[in-house]
């Protein structure tokens, strides 16, 4: 006998509820907070939880003054004694899954594509740079910062849009197509899906719905360009297809490398690509990268231009209160943090980027090297609770319906489904 959809609907919605008030959260309705989330806007309590040797995690409340709050989760890693990497996969996960074993904590990782559009995504989501396992999986198209792994040492480092590369063993200089220098004669230019710019629909529902005009998310045409759709293989880089005259969507590869007349003739289909130094670093040194948000300072200040039309209505716009994930490594500490809200809230919307600067100053770290991670509904830390994976950040999160007959689901402890994240494992398990 089957199991009337309304009931499945219904105990999901039950389980939800109870999952929410064990955690002090009081809902009345799991389909109301699609408009109303209310309910998650309540400070913290302090508290402080020692995850592993050289790795606490802890909870305050921050009063932003005219009635606003945000609640911050601070993760503290030694990296004597701890170990960070960068992980990121086009296919996602939840960051919960990820927790386990060695590893005890994970954190909501770099800026990746996000619309609501299911049939339309990037084949590699990761905006700009993503090397993973020691292999190039996308290139940046603009100056960023970035997080390595760079001789099996975590570092942040601020990356221009260049480097080298060999198409069929011949070398080949490239630079991303958002920087301000023009590519030289015979130099590749990088598209990506950092190209991308999102647009917003009203949507009776959701509120807004977010996606792309794919007709519009192509590369530039121009009659003497050569544009090479660039896939990731099992055995690296390859050439998937060639576009005489440009026009090339930017989500059915990796990156495409524009190059212009006279072409060269081992420009070919299935020939291997070997992204051989980034900036100027040998890529052979590298195991993980992404790509950075602009520093706490930037932010403040407006300098984003590299990131916005990706995003969408951008997050750092001013006196506009979001969600946000930060990051600095200093003398071998690393502190992630996470400024908590429910956007659809009027206490609790999180905090502006001036807000986030001046809570970082008062910390005692210069904003000037602190970076933004993915933030909104994505800033989140998974970590290790007794021997159970729990969450902090965004448990207000919703999974939206596809069809309109469909009910919301609260996923707040899983939230979104992420392309990249940071882990955090202990060294002396690793071993």
């Amino acid at each position: 006998m089957s199991i009337p959809f309304a009931s499945v609907a219904d105990r999901h919605d039950r389980a939800a509820l109870a999952e929410l008030r064990a955690r002090g959260i009081h809902a009345n309705n799991i389909q109301s907070l699609a408009r109303d989330q209310s309910p998650f806007a309540r400070p913290t309590r302090s508290w402080v939880r020692h995850l592993a040797g050289g790795i606490d995690l802890t909870a305050r409340p921050v009063d932003l003054g005219e009635g606003c709050f945000t609640n911050a989760y601070t993760l503290d890693v030694d990296l004597d004694r701890a170990h960070c990497r960068p992980v990121s996969s086009p296919a996602g996960y939840h960051l919960r899954s990820l927790v386990g074993g060695s590893t005890v904590a994970a954190v909501s990782g770099a800026f990746s594509f996000i619309s609501d559009d299911p049939d339309y995504q990037p084949a590699e989501p990761c905006l700009d740079l993503a090397i993973r396992n020691g292999r190039t999986a996308s290139l940046p198209t603009a100056d960023k910062p970035a997080f390595l792994l760079h001789h099996d040492r975590p570092t942040v480092r601020a990356l221009a849009a260049t480097g080298t590369l060999t198409v069929a063993g011949h070398p080949h200089t490239w630079t991303g197509s958002k920087r301000r220098h023009p590519a030289w004669p015979g130099e590749f230019t990088v598209f990506g899906a950092g190209n991308c710019r999102i647009r917003y629909h009203d949507d009776p529902r959701t509120g807004f719905r977010r996606d792309v005009d794919p007709a519009a998310n192509t590369t530039p045409r121009h009659p003497d360009a050569l544009d090479c759709t660039i896939t990731s293989t099992g055995a690296g880089l390859r050439i998937a297809a060639l576009h005489p005259g440009g026009g090339t969507d930017l989500f059915t590869g990796a990156f495409v490398l524009r190059t212009h007349r006279p072409w060269p003739t081992h420009l070919t289909l299935g020939a291997p690509v070997h992204v051989t130094t980034l900036d100027t670093l040998d890529t052979a040194d590298i195991d993980g990268a992404l790509s950075l948000g602009p520093t706490a300072a930037d932010a403040a200040a407006g300098r984003t231009d590299a990131w916005d039309q990706s995003l969408g209505t951008s997050p750092f716009r001013p006196h506009a209160r979001y969600a946000r994930t930060l990051l600095t490594v200093n003398d071998r500490r690393l502190t992630l943090l996470v400024l908590d809200g429910a956007p659809l809230t009027r206490t609790f919307q999180g905090a502006t980027a001036q807000e986030a600067a001046d809570l970082c100053a008062r910390a005692g770290f210069d904003p000037a090297t602190v970076f933004h991670l993915d933030g909104g509904q994505t800033s989140k830390i998974a970590y290790t609770n007794g021997h159970q994976a729990d969450a902090v950040g965004s448990l207000h999160y919703l999974r939206w319906p596809r069809h309109p007959h469909q009910p919301f689901r609260w996923h707040g402890l899983d939230g979104r489904r992420l392309r990249s994240a940071l882990e955090i494992t202990t060294i002396e398990e690793t071993r």
